[in-house]
């Protein structure tokens, strides 16, 4: 297993498949990367990066973009992928799981993320710029039947949908997903910006709120973040809070690494100067021992954003 200089392990890739996206969410911070190069791995690419992280202990993989379901090799990339790992999930919008859900699981995909912002048709249509709520609230639907567990992603913002939480909480348990309620990301230096002012709407006074009416509270390991257990009309609703913003104890247990939609090792999502290049290596022949130093070498360049 790797460590980075800190003592935490690299035990997850979080692979960008693409930066194209049928949706055009005006928050959206692309995993960090902010130029599209118009280079994307192939999925024998992403096969042997996989296979190859598998042998030093990174066992869990998110697939994200961009919207990862636009590639048209897609089951291809899962199904190539499945057997290095014991965790293979996905982040979507959801706006092809109707039709994709149960190929993907079919393929070996365990769980997907679904980003689901508002409930409300006109709220979804201004966050996402898509007037697609119906859509995919059925690819959700089908996505319960074939993937386990299925969490609905809602980054909470002022003005727009801060007022729907409790109302999500209810959806989630009346579908049987698990809510993640996450909180507006930015580095350090928009922090002040008119924009991250106007939107960022702070999540501990919610969690506060969740505390009183959790019959039950978890902590993952993952950012030792808290899932709590809320009684609703419809049953239990398992409920996640993503705080990240100035959180010293998120970055402190983040076991995670980044790989870009160009082929780079990146650290961290609020940075900008932490790339390592590794598809060029891998396009110009290099062994598999050429691949693990520069993932190491990005394993080492880790170090919590907030200190």
């Amino acid at each position: 297993m790797l460590y980075d200089r800190f003592g935490r392990p690299v035990t997850n890739l979080r692979i960008s498949l693409t930066q194209d996206c049928n949706f055009r969410c005006f928050f959206c911070h692309r995993e960090g990367q902010r130029f599209n190069s118009g280079e994307e791995m192939t999925p024998e690419e992403i096969e042997r990066l996989v296979r190859i992280a598998s042998r030093l202990g990174i066992r869990k993989v998110k697939l994200t973009g961009g919207e990862p379901t636009v590639r048209e090799d897609i089951l291809e990339i899962v199904r190539r992928i499945k057997p290095y790992v014991i965790d293979l999930s996905m982040t979507t919008n959801g706006s092809k799981l109707k039709e994709l859900a149960k190929p993907l699981a079919k393929a070996g995909l365990d769980r997907v993320n679904v980003s689901l912002h508002s409930l409300k048709p006109e709220v979804y249509k201004k966050i996402t710029g898509v007037d697609m709520l119906d859509v995919v609230l059925d690819g959700i639907e089908e996505a319960v039947k074939h993937l386990s567990p299925v969490k609905l992603n809602m980054t909470v913002m002022r003005g727009l949908n801060e007022g729907e939480i409790w109302d999500m909480v209810e959806f989630s348990a009346k579908t049987g997903t698990i809510l993640q309620l996450i909180e507006l990301e930015a580095p350090r230096e928009m922090t002040g910006t008119t924009f991250f002012r106007k939107y960022f709407y702070p999540l501990k006074p919610v969690e506060k709120e969740l505390e009183k009416k959790a019959v039950e509270i978890r902590e993952r390991t993952m950012h030792r973040r808290r899932k709590y257990f809320i009684p609703t009309d419809y049953g239990i609703a398992e409920v996640e809070v993503v705080r990240s913003m100035h959180n010293t104890v998120f970055c402190a247990n983040c076991t995670r690494l980044r790989v870009t939609s160009n082929g780079m090792f990146k650290t961290c999502l609020l940075r900008q100067n932490d790339l390592v290049d590794f598809l060029t290596a891998l396009r110009n022949g290099a062994g598999d021992a050429e691949i693990v130093e520069l993932l190491k070498k990005a394993v080492l360049m880790r170090e919590p954003y907030w200190r």
